[in-house]
């Protein structure tokens, strides 16, 4: 007979209810909504000091490997003038996946593999389809809005671009679905088990996401809010993360290979508004990106959307 640990004073977790949408799947019976509460609390508790924690320590080894005077070297990677600096932020939000997967665990007492979908678990052929949908109607929208509004000029590419691409291609589609677990599983989830409305976790989620990107004007707000809700929208029509991590790496890695091409990843990283044409456009595409991938998920895959 297996000893007691530390872990079993919080019970043995639960599978979700059935017949539930994913933004009740934490709903468990005989969870109080104080507790989603306090695991909302205590999830961008997490945020606030992990993140930034194992940022720091990646910059730090960094440093240790490249030498040079520490302030110097910490003012460029925060500008994301070195390819460590974008590095360090993604390990730290990639972080975000254990910090959610420990609350709803040990706090809630469900099992985490609802966090990826009604199934429960990640449905990888989804995914990967959905991948080749957003690279196709995501870049489709932009070059689209270009004929329109005007080519941007392309170049050889910034000092140092290969190891930037390496660094991003590594980092960024960890950072992107951390981001979706984290946003569109356990907060969604989490309003949704308090308030017992998924689709007020939906929008709750989507507003949270937005407010945490920083200083922003109303029209990049409305772009990265807008994006939170197709993302949340497909969470519920769908039954789980897939298409939203898809759109998110997509989004995140042509980003970031257009600036090194038309700017710099340091200025990219500086952008903190944009016009509300531009915003348009990018809306515009995620809607696109979300019909096709509701229509791929429910006519090809005929993914179920509520727990078995």
């Amino acid at each position: 007979m297996s000893q007691p640990t530390v872990l079993d004073a919080f019970g043995p977790a639960q599978d979700a209810p059935s017949g539930v949408g994913y933004g009740l799947a934490l709903r468990r019976p005989g969870l109080s909504p104080v507790v989603s509460l306090f695991a909302l609390l205590l999830g961008f508790s997490g945020f606030a000091l992990v993140v930034p924690v194992v940022a720091q320590l990646v910059i730090r080894v960094g440093h240790l490997i490249s030498g040079g005077d520490w302030d110097e070297y910490v003012a460029a990677a925060s500008a994301y003038e070195l390819p460590i600096g974008p590095f360090s932020s993604h390990l730290g939000l990639a972080m975000l996946i254990p910090v959610s997967i420990l609350i709803v665990r040990y706090l809630i007492g469900v099992r985490p593999r609802w966090l990826a979908s009604v199934q429960p678990g990640i449905r990888w052929r989804y995914l990967l389809v959905c991948l080749v949908v957003a690279v196709v109607v995501l870049n489709g929208a932009l070059w689209l809005s270009y004929l329109v509004t005007g080519m941007p000029t392309f170049g050889a590419g910034q000092e140092g671009w290969i190891t930037f691409a390496f660094l991003l291609a590594v980092s960024a589609p960890l950072q992107a679905a951390a981001e979706e677990v984290f946003f569109r599983g356990f907060v969604l989830q989490a309003i949704g088990a308090a308030s017992g409305r998924q689709w007020i976790g939906v929008v709750g989620s989507s507003l949270l996401f937005a407010l945490l990107h920083g200083v922003q004007n109303p029209a990049l707000f409305a772009h990265r809010f807008a994006f939170g809700l197709v993302a949340g929208t497909l969470v519920v029509v769908t039954g789980g993360l897939e298409a939203g991590i898809a759109a998110h790496i997509v989004n995140n890695l042509g980003a970031y290979g257009y600036a090194m091409f038309t700017m710099s990843i340091s200025q990219l990283k500086a952008v903190t508004e944009i016009s509300w044409g531009e915003a348009a456009w990018n809306i515009a595409g995620y809607a696109l990106f979300g019909i096709v991938a509701w229509i791929v998920g429910s006519r090809l895959f005929r993914l179920p959307t509520t727990t078995p």
